[in-house]
């Protein structure tokens, strides 16, 4: 990394048409801040793997769900990997970037997590219910999500090869979002109406809420990046890990007050310095090392 400002280049589907969200509209501001800090380049995420080279680090953002472009967002992961390229969020996260086992895991070890389980011998391990939801272990943005009453469950597709995830239809409350940069709580977001996901509105975290939400950015070991935790409010009180979004979490900055807002952008802008920093670092004294 030369003595000049830092080179990014940010990955985004500006016209991804996600539902509920502006994608677009997410990625503009946040490029607009982030340029007063960084020399910045906006690529799609097909475009990523033939133009990260030259820059100091790859952002991804608001990149749309990667099972559009499986065989392009691999070959991106193995260049960037073999080439040292740092990206950001760091391409070692254990949750969502990595498909959804993450869900069967914590529900073993007993985390707080709708239970889940992903073949027809383990459904007697969930609670009963009316219904259940099927959806594929490799999905995102709820594609491919069915509910099911319960008498059609065991001859459902997929359940019988490992390839969806079986989680009884929770009756809660309304959801709560926890973000973080690194391990560090910016704020939180909740949805009210059950029947609205994306019509959130600030949430004031408790301390119980915040240790419910660490346990699992702890669990995921990313010193650097942005996580989401997204959970439910079961009608006993009790949150539920409905998902850990570690690559390319929507961040509904637009739902934030603009103190919120700056202050999350402060945050981001220091967090992707650092890395950006000791990622430069680490590769300089490997270069020393293979040179001596």
């Amino acid at each position: 990394m030369s003595a000049a400002r830092p080179r990014i280049l940010y990955v985004t589907d500006l016209a991804y048409p996600a539902r509920g969200r502006r994608y677009g509209d997410e990625d503009v501001f946040l490029t607009s801040r982030l340029r007063e800090h960084f020399d910045l380049a906006l690529c799609h995420p097909l475009d990523a793997a033939a133009l990260m080279d030259g820059y100091d680090a790859v952002v991804v953002r608001n990149s749309g769900p990667v099972l559009g472009y499986p065989k392009e967002y691999d070959a991106f992961r193995a260049r960037a990997l073999a080439g040292g390229t740092p990206v950001y969020n760091p391409l070692s996260g254990k949750a969502d970037m990595a498909g959804k086992q993450y869900l069967l895991d914590l529900s073993a070890a007993g985390f707080p997590v709708i239970p889940t389980v992903d073949r027809a011998e383990d459904l007697h391990r969930l609670p009963a219910a009316e219904r259940y939801v099927v959806k594929p272990k490799l999905g995102a943005d709820s594609l491919g999500l069915r509910i099911l009453p319960a008498d059609q469950l065991a001859g459902s597709a997929g359940i019988s090869d490992g390839s969806v995830l079986v989680q009884p239809c929770i009756d809660f409350a309304y959801e709560v979002s926890f973000y973080f940069v690194d391990d560090d709580f910016q704020y939180a977001l909740h949805a009210p109406d059950p029947e609205r996901r994306w019509e959130l509105q600030p949430y004031r975290a408790t301390a119980a809420d915040l240790e419910f939400a660490r346990r699992f950015v702890d669990w995921n070991g990313l010193v650097h990046g942005i996580q989401r935790v997204d959970a439910c409010r079961v009608r006993d009180g009790e949150l539920l890990l409905v998902e850990l979004e570690d690559l390319n979490p929507y961040l509904s900055l637009d739902a934030l007050p603009e103190e919120d807002r700056d202050a999350f952008v402060t945050a981001l802008t220091a967090s992707l310095a650092r890395f950006v920093h000791q990622a430069h670092g680490a590769r300089g004294t490997q270069g020393a090392l293979l040179s001596a």
